[in-house]
């Protein structure tokens, strides 16, 4: 009698620890901050062997304590991101504790209008300048400046409790006199000037591979670049990856920094 009464307490305890303990782990993981990452095909990139920085981060911070969620997507420009819904995809999920890197600038180039090469431009600089496009279904679309797009992802993700981080755009593999060409006369420099602004985090990407690319010489750069000057290979994108990574290090109050991996 002595002994069943004690296995019947027994097998309850049991199913009452399990259940327990299968929410507890529900909270922990609702609980989990996310990284998300937004950008194009330097970020995120399927066709291999070049590959995007953004799938090497979790290389890089301790997944088991931070969520990653690459939503960058090839060929998009800002423009393109807010225009098709991914902006909004990632808003949808985004919440307070999260946050967002975004790295834009290399299919914002082109003057924007209905023809395809015009479809991911955007207008050049910060200002509140505007066009209207009139497409052949005959809607309307107003398209805005680089610095207009990265503000309205800023001031999105903040409304969300979220922390916005800008990066500049990894350099491409373009020499001019043995130095790598840089993007600080124009993304580059509007993108910091737009976290500037804002308030925002800025991490200058594009200078912090750039001076690593100035070291190793064009020879060694090449390797990096399999098919053309812009799209990374894995080596490449880990070398991106590991700048970021730098770049979180350097901005003392980024809450971030604390899902670093230590490095042995």
């Amino acid at each position: 009698m002595y002994l069943d009464t004690l296995l019947r307490g027994a097998i309850k305890q049991r199913f009452f620890i399990i259940p327990l303990l299968f929410v507890s782990l529900l909270v922990m993981h609702k609980d989990k901050p996310v990284l998300y990452i937004i950008g194009d095909s330097t970020v995120r990139n399927s066709n291999r062997p070049q590959a995007g920085w953004g799938e090497m981060m979790g290389e890089m911070l301790d997944t088991s304590q931070i969520s990653i969620s690459n939503q960058a997507m090839a060929g998009r420009s800002t423009r393109t991101f807010v225009k098709e819904k991914r902006w909004d995809k990632v808003l949808s999920t985004l919440k307070a504790g999260d946050f967002v890197i975004m790295q834009f600038g290399h299919n914002e180039g082109s003057r924007p209008d209905t023809s395809r090469a015009g479809y991911r431009g955007v207008l050049r600089g910060l200002g509140e300048d505007t066009v209207n496009l009139v497409w052949k279904d005959s809607t309307v679309e107003t398209v805005h400046t680089y610095g207009w797009y990265l503000r309205k992802f800023v001031r999105d993700a903040r409304a969300k409790g979220a922390t916005p981080i800008i990066c500049s755009m990894i350099p491409r593999n373009q020499f001019v006199d043995g130095k790598v060409k840089r993007a600080n006369n124009d993304f580059g420099k509007w993108a910091s000037e737009v976290a500037a602004s804002e308030g925002a985090y800025f991490i200058d990407l594009n200078a912090i591979t750039a001076d690593k690319y100035d070291v190793m010489g064009p020879e060694e750069v090449k390797k990096f670049f399999p098919g053309d000057h812009t799209h990374t290979n894995v080596d490449g994108a880990r070398v991106n990856a590991a700048s970021v990574t730098e770049g979180i290090k350097q901005l003392k109050e980024l809450p971030l920094k604390k899902y670093i991996k230590e490095t042995k």
